[in-house]
């Protein structure tokens, strides 16, 4: 095995994640045009793509434990094709729901698959390859936005943003079907479900669960309805919106680089502290400021951008049995917040409108700031969490 060339599909696989997920914010104001839907209908079709993230992470989890990585990144982009396909070719609102939740099976696949894969293959640094793996999702969540944006400010259907996309997505299967990635059960000791119960539910792991739920959702939330909030509360353009969700990705992107050098050194709690802090500052400004601080908003992708590959490094090496159905359940935990946040932010905005809905993003990170906290004051600083609160 050429740990190299795996390592490449990893990061293709991550890339095309950030890509296939980060088309919808700029897609989600023409798909409610189009089809004449309230903001909490536009919520729905991210929500359908989390349900299916959230059920993906929850069986993929034992099955890369027992079948292996490779399988289930095969499955993975299987799933993105049909579900891309549905959503660009299919006409009912039903049956765009439906694909949404085929393409976030794909996605959910890719969370377990890629992270798994990393995990397996750098024991030391660990680390430093998770934010790299994250550079790479960053790296195609703030090419999606462009991609998307520029068609639809040339009037070119919202349809055809997806359409556009197989013929990447198609690298992802292919990838994978031809090269030899061999699967050791004895890696992660199998499948052993009461060792799951006894190490996956303790007080540490739940805080954890909670955490990159909340995360999770606030980052998605952001993705999903900025380019509406700016072009609806701020007065943007459309083309202007969508450049500002780049560059949030692309801060993020910046963000995870940078990390992948620092996070080892500082520690996964006390980096996640001070990028929390700095995150709940920008969106505040951002939301409840002048549209001139509306920058504010994009740049909450610099602070947010260490967050996830902390809290899976964290958890990976607080576990070596069984660490892919334990990934599997904080990844499912992950898709909880992404699927519900969204459609929240949704469902506020047509209470209270779009200023009301979206400023939900400010409580959900100052959650995750007094989430952090406690974890730092439970456990201290830095990789020594991981020799805490396990058993």
């Amino acid at each position: 095995m050429n740990r190299k060339i795996v390592t490449i599909g990893g990061f293709l696989s991550f890339f095309l994640f950030g890509f296939v997920d980060n088309m919808k914010g700029p897609t989600i104001p023409a798909v409610i045009a189009d089809l004449n839907l309230r903001y909490v209908a536009g919520g729905t079709l991210p929500l359908m793509a989390y349900f299916g993230f959230v059920s993906a992470t929850l069986a993929t989890g034992p099955l890369s434990d027992l079948a292996g990585k490779k399988s289930v990144l095969i499955g993975a982009g299987v799933c993105l094709l049909l579900g891309v396909s549905g959503y660009g070719f299919l006409g009912s609102f039903l049956l765009l729901a439906l694909s949404m939740f085929v393409l976030g099976l794909g996605l959910g696949a890719i969370e377990v698959g890629g992270n798994g894969l990393i995990v397996d293959l750098y024991q030391a640094k660990r680390g430093k390859y998770l934010n790299l793996l994250a550079f790479f999702h960053g790296l195609g969540s703030m090419t999606a936005p462009l991609y998307a944006g520029k068609l639809l400010a040339s009037d070119i259907s919202w349809r055809w943003v997806y359409r556009g996309s197989l013929f990447l997505i198609v690298l992802l299967p292919l990838f994978f079907l031809f090269i030899r990635y061999p699967h050791k059960r004895t890696e992660s000791g199998g499948l052993d479900l009461r060792g799951v119960g006894k190490a996956a539910f303790t007080r540490v792991m739940v805080l954890y669960y909670v955490l990159i739920a909340v995360y999770v959702g606030a980052e998605i939330g952001i993705g999903t309805w900025m380019v509406e909030f700016l072009k609806v509360e701020k007065s943007y353009s459309i083309f202007l919106a969508s450049a500002f969700l780049s560059l949030f990705f692309g801060l993020m992107t910046v963000g995870r680089l940078l990390g992948s050098f620092v996070v080892d050194r500082i520690g996964y709690l006390k980096s996640m502290l001070i990028a929390t802090a700095a995150a709940l500052v920008a969106i505040i400004l951002g939301t409840f400021g002048s549209p001139a601080l509306g920058f504010f908003i994009p740049i909450v992708g610099l602070f947010f951008s260490i967050m996830f590959p902390n809290v899976t490094a964290a958890v990976s090496d607080m576990h070596v049995a069984n660490r892919g159905t334990i990934l599997g359940i904080l990844f499912t935990s992950a898709g909880i917040g992404g699927m519900a946040v969204p459609w929240l932010v949704g469902l506020w905005s047509d209470i209270g409108g779009l200023l009301f809905g979206f400023s939900g993003i400010a409580f959900f990170c100052l959650v995750m700031l007094v989430l952090v906290a406690i974890l730092t004051r439970m456990h201290g600083e830095g990789n020594q969490v991981a020799t805490t609160g396990v058993a």
